[in-house]
């Protein structure tokens, strides 16, 4: 049984990995109707606030029942237990933080949160059940340079895309549901910092965990978010006549 589970989790990272690339040439070719990009007549709306919270909830909410609800022999070793917990905290920030701090956030359709729910259970459940079941690393990996350098990479990554998330909301004041051109931080040099930071969080993750299941969750984000980084830099440059040209589009003075 083990066995077969285990060859499941990675069948199911792989599978992660193919679905990165395909839904990453799908945004690029139909596009997704979520935030500026949504037409004001959609049907079957939620809110910003309620959209972010069902959506990213199953990524924290998974996890933790795998922790209570299983024998997570694995979570005994420091290892296994900072990982997850690496994990866990981005999306307690994500789901119970970030959403309540919203200001004027576009209206989401169903099917975009009803997709990104789907994922978050997938994903919560195959990092969550690896790292408490399967993973398997010495009680030293903690001060191997792969975690530490891993380790530092999500820490930077999560702060630039906190920090940049603020910039954002702060170009509007409370009630306002316009746009602007955010300045400060890393947008002086790219036009979706707040990806940057969440690429650079999840490959630092994926580095710390040195696995199959980590890597694929890092690949995953990095596709995904390249594409709505192309879809924000080209907007940007046809919304504002004096958007910064030398902006790159998500990796600073590279792309």
């Amino acid at each position: 049984m083990e066995l077969a589970e285990r060859f499941l989790l990675d069948a199911l990272a792989y599978l992660e990995c193919a679905l990165g690339v395909l839904f990453s040439v799908l945004l690029e070719v139909v596009g997704l109707p979520y935030g500026r990009y949504t037409s004001p007549g959609s049907a079957w709306q939620l809110s910003a606030t309620t959209a972010w919270v069902v959506q990213e909830l199953p990524s924290l909410v998974v996890p933790l029942f795998v922790c209570v609800a299983t024998a997570a022999e694995r979570l005994r070793r420091w290892p296994n237990r900072v990982l997850l917990a690496m994990f866990v905290v981005h999306y307690i920030h994500r789901s119970l933080i970030f959403p309540f701090l919203i200001r004027g956030g576009k209206p989401t359709s169903w099917y975009v949160c009803v997709m990104a729910f789907v994922f978050c259970t997938y994903n919560g459940y195959l990092q969550s059940r690896y790292l408490s079941h399967y993973a398997v690393y010495a009680d030293d990996w903690v001060t191997d340079p792969r975690f530490l350098a891993g380790f530092v990479l999500w820490l930077t990554g999560m702060l630039i895309n906190i920090h940049s998330d603020g910039i954002l909301r702060n170009l509007r004041q409370p009630g306002q549901t316009g746009y602007g051109i955010p300045r400060g931080g890393l947008f002086e040099y790219v036009s979706t910092a707040n990806y940057f930071g969440e690429v650079l969080e999840w490959c630092g993750y994926g580095l710390a965990s040195w696995s199959v299941q980590g890597a694929a969750f890092a690949l995953f984000t990095f596709c995904v978010l390249l594409c709505r980084a192309r879809q924000h830099h080209r907007w940007y440059l046809e919304k504002f006549e004096d958007y910064p040209k030398f902006r790159k589009i998500m990796i600073p003075f590279l792309l």
